[in-house]
């Protein structure tokens, strides 16, 4: 018990994998061995070719047939030469290639953000925030600008600039 209660802890940390380099644990229950030794079969579009048949425990009439591919292509049939390629190769490269509709899922995820975001800011805007400040009126920023225009607030790189003492009007 004190051993699983050890494996389950480093598996969990990640550390079982670098203790152990001829097998790892996989699964909760850490029931299943697999040989890390054993070259992974690839399938990737960068590498379509693995070294490594996808296809490793041959069952007796997929052995028969591998005896058979051994001897003249020329009577294989369309069907055994099909399966011939799908014990050393899991997919074609045009199915590699063929997209997927996972690009539907990410759209719904980003509206569905979206939509929440915005359920999010308008429950604030109504529920959260307070009314608009009285600062902010139109006709409180008519006053406010006309008191730093006549105080003349940064009179050479402000707003003061562009009026016209003189004229009293915007130049």
């Amino acid at each position: 018990a004190r051993v699983m209660l050890c494996r389950a802890a480093l598996g969990r940390v990640g550390l079982w994998r670098g203790l152990c380099s001829s097998s790892r644990l996989q699964g909760q229950t850490g029931s299943e061995l697999v040989d890390c030794t054993v070259t992974p079969y690839l399938c990737r579009l960068d590498t379509p070719l693995s070294d490594v048949p996808y296809v490793r425990d041959l069952t007796n009439e997929q052995r028969a047939l591998k005896e058979k591919e051994k001897g003249d292509w020329g009577k294989l049939t369309k069907e055994e030469k099909l399966a011939l390629y799908r014990l050393a190769h899991k997919q074609s490269y045009c199915e590699m290639r063929q997209g997927s509709s996972e690009w539907k899922t990410v759209l719904g995820g980003v509206f569905f953000m979206l939509g929440f975001s915005g359920l999010l800011v308008w429950w604030q805007r109504v529920y959260v925030f307070g009314e608009v400040p009285h600062t902010l009126s139109p006709e409180w920023i008519e006053k406010q600008t006309q008191r730093m225009i006549d105080m003349q607030v940064n009179p050479i790189q402000g707003f003061s600039v562009y009026w016209d003492y003189e004229k009293k009007q915007w130049k």
